[in-house]
């Protein structure tokens, strides 16, 4: 099994985030990626130079985190709303040269001078930004769910193609040391013999977002840009800063939120593509107000008659799944792999007995909105800079993670419908259901379609 950093004494200040880029081997330099010689691994030519669109929460953190990583630098940073830009500069307060603001991604991205567009804004943005990225040269970059709708990851995997720049998606579970051992040991060693089913789970508590008010868009935020590529409606007093996630036109509800780690990683263990077919059943049962996708919902995903997938999401009932907010387990025919959130495991043989056992060094916290899993995102950022120098392989290209979000939104669109989608395994396309593949793209904003 790959060696793991100790993470035991890793906190979330910067003091011990600059100590632990320091002293592990995620500062690992990398080769160049302009036209200029090398000299060591701090050399100009060596540097990767990147921005980062959203910076309220997430954002915030990513900017942080990449610009930890060696000879990396966060130049730019993009956002609408002044609280939030004010949030992601809070990092680079005693920062020699502090990253440059620009609203409009339309603008920041004619600029020459970086390589990579790091991507946090709401969902409805995801993959029109990623468009306007790659289709002027950069790479990319892009948080979960990479696309509102299940058209927008068919165009980004054509975009990745087409102008051959690399797309990440922030499934940050394909990095870490742990899983991808483990991932191993199912997939090539047969350690629990044919794995056909994965359980999926998700907990949080969150509380009502009561019923909006129509009022007038504050000073501080730029509504327009905000919306973006998405057909406009009124602001309302419960929509901005994270709420968006449970209003269909923004966002795409719990599964593709937070239900895309464990589905992925099930998925990523089983070795399956596109499924066969796709059932839900929930809806927002917890409270009576504005929220429009699910607060409870059990998806199934059929590959075939071999394999299957099962994800249960419950945002208002934090109740944990064996002892676990948040996790999955592989089923075999020999035995039975179970993880507690980040990249710990436990492997059972057919009996139940514990074979294997190991455990993640960080705390999990479903709760937590920025990041879940702590420090070990670092290993997903490391691969993506190391990827942009050329020292080698994304770990999840958005043409694998696609197939990921595909799921999610198939589980949307078959609890939106009320029906049973039957699917082409060859492309995830819904088969006779003209209403349901509807619901497979969206209308644009009227100059904001994103363009292949």
């Amino acid at each position: 099994m790959q060696d793991i950093i100790n993470f035991n004494q890793i906190n979330t200040n910067d003091m011990h985030r600059r100590n632990f880029i320091k002293n592990t081997s995620l500062a690992a330099a990398g080769i160049t990626i302009l036209n200029f010689p090398v000299f060591g691994k701090n050399a100009p030519s060596n540097k990767v130079i990147v921005a980062v669109m959203g910076v309220n929460s997430r954002g915030a953190y990513l900017a942080e985190c990449f610009s930890k990583l060696s000879n990396v630098e966060v130049a730019y940073l993009c956002d609408v709303e002044e609280t939030a830009i004010a949030n992601g500069l809070k990092p680079f307060a005693n920062a020699t040269r502090k990253p440059t603001i620009i609203k409009d991604i339309r603008q920041l991205v004619k600029k020459t001078d970086f390589d990579a567009l790091i991507i946090a804004a709401p969902d409805h943005w995801h993959t029109p930004a990623a468009i306007l990225g790659v289709t002027n040269g950069k790479h990319v970059y892009v948080e979960k769910p990479c696309g509102h709708n299940a058209h927008e990851g068919e165009l980004l995997t054509k975009a990745m193609q087409q102008y051959g720049k690399l797309i990440q998606m922030g499934n940050q579970r394909r990095s870490m040391p742990n899983l991808v051992a483990a991932a191993r040991l199912v997939k090539e060693e047969g350690i629990i013999g044919n794995a056909y089913f994965g359980k999926a789970w998700y907990t949080n508590n969150r509380k009502s977002i009561g019923i909006g008010k129509k009022i007038p868009v504050p000073d501080t935020l730029d509504f327009d840009l905000w919306q973006g590529p998405a057909p406009r409606r009124d602001y309302k007093d419960n929509l901005v800063h994270y709420n968006w996630h449970w209003f269909w036109h923004w966002g795409t509800g719990e599964a593709c939120n937070n239900g895309t780690h464990e589905i992925d990683c099930c998925r990523w263990f089983l070795g399956t593509d596109y499924p066969s077919k796709v059932t839900s059943s929930g809806g927002r049962y917890a409270f009576k107000d504005d929220w429009e996708t699910p607060d409870t919902q059990v998806a199934s995903f059929e590959f075939g008659s071999t394999k299957s997938i099962a994800w249960e999401g419950r945002s208002c009932n934090v109740f944990p799944v064996d002892g676990s907010g948040r996790g999955f387990a592989i089923y075999g025919d020999k035995g039975t792999l179970v993880n507690y959130a980040n990249d710990d495991y436990q492997i059972f043989d057919y009996a139940n007995k514990l074979v294997k056992e190991v455990k993640s060094t960080e705390a999990n916290d479903p709760t937590n909105p920025v990041s879940s899993s702590g420090n070990l995102d670092y290993y997903h950022f490391n691969n993506f800079i190391q990827a942009v120098r050329g020292e080698g392989k994304l770990n999840s290209p958005v043409n694998e993670g696609h197939k990921t979000v595909l799921l999610c939104h198939l589980a949307n669109i078959a609890q939106r419908t009320g029906r049973t989608l039957h699917c082409d395994t060859k492309d995830g396309h819904i088969l006779n259901d003209a209403a349901a593949m509807k619901l497979w793209g969206r209308e644009y904003e009227k100059g904001w379609e994103p363009k292949v």
